[in-house]
Protein backbone atom coordinates (compact mmCIF):
# COMPACT_ATOMS: atom_id res chain seq x y z
CA UNK A 1 0.00 0.00 0.00
CA UNK A 2 1.14 3.52 -0.63
CA UNK A 3 1.88 5.30 2.53
CA UNK A 4 1.98 8.67 0.29
CA UNK A 5 -1.68 8.03 -0.37
CA UNK A 6 -2.57 7.21 2.83
CA UNK A 7 -1.58 10.34 4.33
CA UNK A 8 -3.29 12.20 1.49
CA UNK A 9 -6.62 10.61 2.31
CA UNK A 10 -6.42 11.00 5.91
CA UNK A 11 -5.99 14.44 5.60
CA UNK A 12 -8.32 14.73 2.87
CA UNK A 13 -10.96 13.39 5.44
CA UNK A 14 -9.46 15.81 8.40
CA UNK A 15 -10.57 18.42 6.22
CA UNK A 16 -13.79 17.34 4.91
CA UNK A 17 -12.80 17.21 1.28
CA UNK A 18 -13.26 13.60 1.43
CA UNK A 19 -15.63 11.20 3.43
CA UNK A 20 -14.60 7.96 5.47
CA UNK A 21 -15.89 6.09 2.52
CA UNK A 22 -14.00 7.43 -0.46
CA UNK A 23 -10.86 7.64 1.02
CA UNK A 24 -11.13 3.47 2.46
CA UNK A 25 -11.47 2.89 -1.98
CA UNK A 26 -8.98 5.38 -2.48
CA UNK A 27 -6.46 3.26 0.01
CA UNK A 28 -7.35 -0.18 -0.46
CA UNK A 29 -7.27 -0.53 -4.78
CA UNK A 30 -9.91 -1.25 -6.83
CA UNK A 31 -12.94 -1.12 -5.64
CA UNK A 32 -15.12 -4.13 -5.06
CA UNK A 33 -17.78 -4.82 -8.51
CA UNK A 34 -21.08 -5.83 -7.41
CA UNK A 35 -23.98 -7.76 -8.81
CA UNK A 36 -27.51 -8.77 -7.16
CA UNK A 37 -25.55 -12.26 -6.94
CA UNK A 38 -21.94 -11.75 -5.99
CA UNK A 39 -19.62 -9.01 -5.38
CA UNK A 40 -16.83 -9.51 -7.62
CA UNK A 41 -13.17 -8.65 -5.89
CA UNK A 42 -11.52 -6.69 -8.51
CA UNK A 43 -8.25 -5.91 -6.18
CA UNK A 44 -7.30 -9.69 -5.92
CA UNK A 45 -4.91 -9.34 -8.36
CA UNK A 46 -2.94 -7.17 -7.35
CA UNK A 47 -3.14 -7.94 -3.68
CA UNK A 48 -2.66 -11.62 -4.49
CA UNK A 49 -1.24 -11.70 -7.95
CA UNK A 50 -4.25 -13.58 -9.85
CA UNK A 51 -7.68 -12.60 -10.43
CA UNK A 52 -10.61 -13.95 -8.18
CA UNK A 53 -11.26 -17.42 -9.02
CA UNK A 54 -14.84 -18.85 -9.94
CA UNK A 55 -15.83 -21.86 -8.48
CA UNK A 56 -18.34 -22.73 -10.55
CA UNK A 57 -20.39 -25.57 -8.39
CA UNK A 58 -23.41 -24.45 -6.93
CA UNK A 59 -24.07 -21.54 -9.21
CA UNK A 60 -26.31 -21.28 -12.17
CA UNK A 61 -24.26 -21.28 -15.76
CA UNK A 62 -25.78 -17.71 -15.91
CA UNK A 63 -24.30 -16.51 -12.39
CA UNK A 64 -20.43 -17.80 -13.06
CA UNK A 65 -21.14 -15.87 -17.02
CA UNK A 66 -21.96 -12.94 -15.37
CA UNK A 67 -19.16 -13.18 -12.77
CA UNK A 68 -16.87 -13.88 -15.45
CA UNK A 69 -17.51 -10.75 -17.21
CA UNK A 70 -16.84 -8.56 -14.44
CA UNK A 71 -13.49 -9.98 -13.77
CA UNK A 72 -12.38 -10.47 -17.46
CA UNK A 73 -13.22 -7.06 -17.78
CA UNK A 74 -10.75 -5.59 -15.48
CA UNK A 75 -8.24 -8.53 -15.32
CA UNK A 76 -5.79 -10.47 -17.61
CA UNK A 77 -6.53 -14.12 -17.18
CA UNK A 78 -9.99 -15.70 -15.77
CA UNK A 79 -10.43 -19.30 -14.30
CA UNK A 80 -13.88 -21.35 -13.04
CA UNK A 81 -12.89 -24.63 -11.34
CA UNK A 82 -16.01 -27.42 -11.26
CA UNK A 83 -17.22 -25.75 -14.99
CA UNK A 84 -19.88 -28.17 -17.20
CA UNK A 85 -19.98 -27.59 -20.78
CA UNK A 86 -23.02 -25.98 -20.05
CA UNK A 87 -21.11 -23.55 -17.53
CA UNK A 88 -18.90 -22.89 -20.53
CA UNK A 89 -20.95 -22.42 -23.36
CA UNK A 90 -22.50 -19.64 -20.83
CA UNK A 91 -19.17 -18.18 -20.61
CA UNK A 92 -18.36 -18.09 -23.67
CA UNK A 93 -21.39 -15.93 -24.93
CA UNK A 94 -19.82 -13.10 -22.71
CA UNK A 95 -15.98 -13.69 -23.15
CA UNK A 96 -15.17 -15.22 -26.56
CA UNK A 97 -11.70 -16.17 -25.75
CA UNK A 98 -12.19 -18.93 -23.18
CA UNK A 99 -11.08 -22.40 -23.35
CA UNK A 100 -12.55 -25.77 -22.00
CA UNK A 101 -11.10 -28.51 -20.27
CA UNK A 102 -13.64 -31.09 -20.08
CA UNK A 103 -10.66 -33.64 -18.32
CA UNK A 104 -10.54 -30.58 -15.59
CA UNK A 105 -14.05 -29.25 -15.84
CA UNK A 106 -12.09 -25.66 -15.95
CA UNK A 107 -13.25 -22.96 -18.20
CA UNK A 108 -10.33 -20.52 -18.60
CA UNK A 109 -8.23 -17.86 -20.70
CA UNK A 110 -5.44 -14.95 -20.84
CA UNK A 111 -5.37 -11.63 -22.59
CA UNK A 112 -1.56 -11.72 -22.06
CA UNK A 113 1.36 -14.46 -23.49
CA UNK A 114 2.71 -16.66 -20.96
CA UNK A 115 5.86 -15.36 -19.03
CA UNK A 116 8.77 -17.73 -19.83
CA UNK A 117 8.57 -20.13 -16.51
CA UNK A 118 12.20 -19.74 -14.08
CA UNK A 119 11.66 -22.75 -12.36
CA UNK A 120 9.87 -26.36 -12.67
CA UNK A 121 6.29 -27.76 -11.30
CA UNK A 122 6.39 -31.65 -11.46
CA UNK A 123 3.22 -33.42 -11.33
CA UNK A 124 2.86 -36.94 -10.65
CA UNK A 125 0.04 -39.10 -10.64
CA UNK A 126 -0.25 -42.83 -8.95
CA UNK A 127 -2.96 -44.17 -11.64
CA UNK A 128 -4.83 -42.67 -14.70
CA UNK A 129 -8.46 -42.40 -12.81
CA UNK A 130 -6.04 -39.38 -10.96
CA UNK A 131 -5.49 -37.66 -14.20
CA UNK A 132 -8.92 -35.09 -14.09
CA UNK A 133 -7.16 -33.58 -10.40
CA UNK A 134 -3.76 -33.41 -12.18
CA UNK A 135 -5.13 -31.99 -14.98
CA UNK A 136 -6.98 -28.78 -13.38
CA UNK A 137 -3.65 -28.34 -11.17
CA UNK A 138 -1.42 -28.30 -14.09
CA UNK A 139 -3.50 -25.89 -16.19
CA UNK A 140 -3.80 -23.46 -12.80
CA UNK A 141 -0.01 -23.57 -12.48
CA UNK A 142 0.19 -22.89 -16.30
CA UNK A 143 -2.05 -19.98 -16.12
CA UNK A 144 0.00 -18.80 -13.22
CA UNK A 145 2.81 -18.61 -15.38
CA UNK A 146 4.79 -22.04 -13.96
CA UNK A 147 6.66 -24.26 -16.58
CA UNK A 148 5.23 -27.78 -15.96
CA UNK A 149 6.23 -31.21 -16.93
CA UNK A 150 3.71 -34.51 -16.23
CA UNK A 151 4.24 -37.89 -15.83
CA UNK A 152 1.10 -40.36 -14.74
CA UNK A 153 0.56 -43.43 -13.76
CA UNK A 154 3.44 -44.11 -11.69
CA UNK A 155 2.01 -45.57 -8.46
CA UNK A 156 3.19 -47.34 -5.91
CA UNK A 157 2.08 -51.10 -6.75
CA UNK A 158 4.59 -50.97 -9.83
CA UNK A 159 7.47 -48.73 -7.96
CA UNK A 160 9.78 -49.17 -10.68
CA UNK A 161 7.43 -46.97 -12.45
CA UNK A 162 8.31 -44.03 -10.29
CA UNK A 163 11.49 -45.16 -9.48
CA UNK A 164 12.86 -45.15 -13.46
CA UNK A 165 11.74 -41.24 -13.44
CA UNK A 166 13.94 -40.01 -9.99
CA UNK A 167 15.81 -37.49 -12.86
CA UNK A 168 13.13 -36.19 -13.71
CA UNK A 169 11.18 -35.57 -10.30
CA UNK A 170 15.02 -34.18 -9.36
CA UNK A 171 14.62 -31.42 -11.68
CA UNK A 172 11.64 -29.55 -9.91
CA UNK A 173 11.48 -27.02 -7.75
CA UNK A 174 8.11 -28.06 -6.23
CA UNK A 175 6.39 -31.35 -6.95
CA UNK A 176 2.19 -32.19 -6.87
CA UNK A 177 1.75 -35.78 -6.09
CA UNK A 178 -1.74 -36.98 -6.65
CA UNK A 179 -3.30 -40.04 -5.27
CA UNK A 180 -5.93 -42.29 -4.34
CA UNK A 181 -6.61 -45.23 -2.86
CA UNK A 182 -4.29 -45.61 0.53
CA UNK A 183 -2.17 -42.04 -0.62
CA UNK A 184 1.22 -43.61 -0.44
CA UNK A 185 2.74 -42.33 -3.71
CA UNK A 186 3.45 -38.65 -1.93
CA UNK A 187 5.54 -40.28 0.41
CA UNK A 188 7.68 -42.62 -1.73
CA UNK A 189 8.80 -39.28 -3.89
CA UNK A 190 9.04 -37.47 -0.94
CA UNK A 191 11.73 -39.48 0.14
CA UNK A 192 13.49 -38.86 -3.35
CA UNK A 193 13.57 -35.22 -3.43
CA UNK A 194 14.65 -32.78 -1.74
CA UNK A 195 11.91 -30.20 -2.81
CA UNK A 196 8.54 -29.43 -1.28
CA UNK A 197 5.70 -32.04 -2.37
CA UNK A 198 2.31 -30.74 -2.55
CA UNK A 199 0.07 -33.78 -1.78
CA UNK A 200 -3.58 -34.50 -3.13
CA UNK A 201 -5.80 -36.86 -2.30
CA UNK A 202 -8.33 -38.00 -4.66
CA UNK A 203 -11.78 -39.61 -4.23
CA UNK A 204 -10.75 -42.70 -5.99
CA UNK A 205 -11.02 -46.09 -4.07
CA UNK A 206 -13.17 -48.31 -2.81
CA UNK A 207 -15.37 -48.57 -0.25
CA UNK A 208 -12.77 -48.45 2.80
CA UNK A 209 -11.35 -45.61 0.73
CA UNK A 210 -13.90 -43.15 2.29
CA UNK A 211 -14.50 -41.16 -0.49
CA UNK A 212 -10.58 -40.02 -0.27
CA UNK A 213 -10.13 -40.04 3.39
CA UNK A 214 -8.15 -42.65 3.66
CA UNK A 215 -5.82 -40.99 0.96
CA UNK A 216 -6.29 -37.49 2.79
CA UNK A 217 -4.86 -39.23 6.54
CA UNK A 218 -2.32 -40.83 4.99
CA UNK A 219 -0.68 -38.19 3.22
CA UNK A 220 -1.29 -36.32 6.25
CA UNK A 221 0.32 -38.68 8.53
CA UNK A 222 3.32 -39.36 5.79
CA UNK A 223 7.08 -39.64 7.19
CA UNK A 224 8.76 -37.41 4.80
CA UNK A 225 8.83 -34.29 6.22
CA UNK A 226 8.78 -32.44 2.90
CA UNK A 227 4.90 -33.71 2.08
CA UNK A 228 2.03 -31.09 2.59
CA UNK A 229 -1.70 -31.74 2.00
CA UNK A 230 -4.53 -29.78 0.25
CA UNK A 231 -8.00 -30.95 0.03
CA UNK A 232 -9.58 -34.12 -1.42
CA UNK A 233 -9.13 -33.98 -5.62
CA UNK A 234 -8.07 -30.19 -5.00
CA UNK A 235 -6.00 -29.79 -8.00
CA UNK A 236 -6.83 -26.53 -8.43
CA UNK A 237 -5.63 -25.86 -4.35
CA UNK A 238 -2.43 -27.42 -5.23
CA UNK A 239 -1.18 -26.12 -8.35
CA UNK A 240 -2.10 -22.94 -7.06
CA UNK A 241 0.26 -23.26 -4.58
CA UNK A 242 3.02 -24.79 -6.20
CA UNK A 243 3.08 -21.79 -8.90
CA UNK A 244 3.53 -19.61 -6.09
CA UNK A 245 6.25 -21.96 -4.09
CA UNK A 246 8.23 -22.00 -7.86
CA UNK A 247 7.65 -18.43 -8.63
CA UNK A 248 10.98 -16.67 -9.58
CA UNK A 249 11.92 -14.84 -5.52
CA UNK A 250 13.43 -11.92 -7.98
CA UNK A 251 10.72 -11.77 -9.98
Amino acid sequence: MDESKVLQALEAVKAGTLSPEDALKTVSGAAPDALHYAVVDQDRNRRCGFPEVILAEGKSPEQVAGIAEKIWKHGDRLLCTRASQTVFEAVRERVPKVQYSEVARLVYGRRTKPLPGTGLVCIVTAGTADIPVAEEARITATLLDARVETTYDVGVAGIHRVLDRTDMLRKARVLIVVAGMEGALPSVVGGLVDRPVVAVPTSIGYGSSFSGLSALLGMLNSCASNVCVVNIDNGFGAGYVAALINKDPDS
